[in-house]
């Protein structure tokens, strides 16, 4: 039981760094917001940035929220696995600068951890049963 309790501390803290980061998305209470997240988007080249934009809150905040309370749990780590590959890839080029060269490798661990709450299932304190 002490493991699933650790998982599940493990699992909430993962979920943080989105709900907040989606939820500035969405409204810029820490600067930044919608607008200037899909500026963003638009100027890597991406296409249909609002369109991007609006999915990315809704798999940060969305899937953050539900990492947070266990529900669907897998479901959301894979989704947020899955959107940090463009994410890193685009946003946080490894080899321009030490500053994205320090949140590429910081996605990619958080990455890893999404691949560990996919194999081994929310922990306690979940709506969803092990």
């Amino acid at each position: 039981m002490q493991n699933s309790k650790t998982q599940a501390i493990g699992r909430i803290l993962l979920a943080l760094i989105f709900i907040v980061y989606g939820f500035n998305k969405a409204f810029g209470f820490l600067g930044g917001g919608f607008s200037s997240t899909s500026g963003a988007i638009a100027n890597v080249g991406l296409p249909l940035p609002d369109v991007l934009t609006a999915l990315t809150i809704l798999i940060e905040a969305g899937g953050g929220l539900m990492l947070l309370f266990g529900y669907k749990t897998r479901l959301a780590a894979w989704a947020i696995f899955l959107i940090l590959i463009p994410i890193t890839v685009f946003f946080h080029p490894a080899w321009s600068d030490i500053s994205e060269m320090s949140s590429f490798l910081k996605n990619l661990a958080v990455m890893g951890g999404m691949l560990y709450v996919v194999a081994n299932g929310p922990g306690a304190w979940a709506i969803d049963k092990q």
